[in-house]
């Protein structure tokens, strides 16, 4: 599947179609995405408890994987994904400019190192006079 999680893509078909909006989750094994403000379902909520109240609540349902286009961040077009290898690893590029789709390698190692050195908090140890 050639869309992933945080991607913005176009809606194709469907009900909701021209909207684009951000991948929320992915699911591949079923090969469909749950995109941000596509495909709104309302469900009824019943109260479990008496301090709880009914409601309806909505939720975003899942589309298919096929009714959607990545849109490129570089071009802003809404592209088809072809793959390219860029220092023995594989990316995603955009068909229309050839810009990565992936976020750079470099920034995701930057990303995790700068999590790792976050200061951890210690208690403070306090000396008492004896």
């Amino acid at each position: 599947m050639k869309v992933k999680k945080n991607d913005t893509v176009l809606v194709l078909t469907g009900k909701d179609a021209g909207k684009t909006g951000k991948v929320l989750v992915s699911l591949p094994s079923e090969n469909r995405v749950k995109v941000d403000g596509v495909n709104v379902q309302v469900k009824s909520r019943k109260a479990r408890k008496a301090n709880e109240t009914s409601a309806f609540v909505q939720q975003v349902g899942p589309i298919d994987a096929s009714n959607v286009l990545v849109v490129c961040p570089d071009c802003g077009k809404a592209t088809r994904v072809a793959y390219s290898v860029v220092d023995g690893k594989k990316i995603r590029v955009c068909k229309k400019c050839g810009a990565s789709l992936d976020k750079a390698p470099e920034a995701k190692k930057a990303a995790k190192k700068a999590a790792a050195k976050k200061p951890r908090k210690t208690a403070k140890k306090t000396d008492k006079a004896e």
